[in-house]
């Protein structure tokens, strides 16, 4: 593909920017918490991300399209030692996320991307990160609109290039078209390796899982999630 196709869908992989009208304490936090956390992509990224952040870490994760925060509050709130990257373009998602990281005393550990996250992977240094999960992205459920599914090649190529040697890539979905879509991609991809071991893996979550709102909304309509987890060789 194309540099002049790539950027052309860099800004489709998601969908509505804003929703509902941010409450006082919302928008405070959007013009007060976020720019203290928010990543500066004009400046060249440092070769240890650990140094971008107030508190001491021992290892960076980035977390694509992370909604509201539950997985990304839940993993700092678990791991203390860990210190998480999070791109979400949703205004509203963004202003819940803020809400708890400063609940709960978080924003040493973490920073902000509020835009697509495909800029910020080609900004982070290679071999940079442990681990990248993808939750519950857009599924674009119709055919003319696949173009707009964050997993591609291109992508995944991003994604592997981050990702130290051992590294892991985790996507969940409750769209079985998207999960077939994205199994059938890291298949192809020389750089990673499906780790599931027998047929009960994929639905089964992760140890650690503490659930999404999506999730559980996709549980109450009767939709059957799935969980995928690569290794970056």
């Amino acid at each position: 593909m194309s540099g002049a196709g790539e950027a052309e869908r860099s800004a489709a992989f998601y969908g509505r920017r804003k929703g509902k009208p941010l409450r006082d304490r919302q928008a405070e936090l959007i013009g007060g918490l976020l720019p203290r956390l928010a990543l500066g992509l004009d400046r060249p990224a440092p070769a240890d991300l650990r140094t971008l952040f107030a508190d001491p870490v021992a290892d960076v994760h980035l977390e694509i399209g992370f909604g509201g925060g539950e997985h990304l509050v839940a993993r700092l709130r678990a791991e203390p030692g860990l210190g998480l990257i999070g791109a979400e373009p949703f205004l509203n998602g963004m202003a819940k996320a803020l809400a708890s990281i400063e609940r709960e005393r978080l924003a040493g550990r973490v920073r902000l991307h509020h835009a697509d996250a495909v800029p910020l992977l080609d900004w982070l240094p290679p071999a940079s990160l442990g681990r990248v999960d993808l939750l519950y992205a857009d599924p674009w459920p119709k055919k003319r609109h696949w173009k707009r599914r964050f997993v591609d090649r291109a992508n995944l190529d991003r994604i592997a290039r981050v990702l130290r040697p051992g590294g892991i890539f985790r996507f969940a979905s409750d769209w079985p078209d998207y999960v077939d879509w994205t199994l059938r991609r890291l298949l192809d991809h020389p750089a990673f390796r499906w780790t599931a071991r027998a047929s009960a893996d994929w639905h089964t979550p992760w140890p650690e899982w503490p659930g999404t709102r999506y999730e559980a909304k996709a549980l109450a309509e009767g939709r059957r999630p799935a969980y995928l987890t690569a290794e970056r060789l």
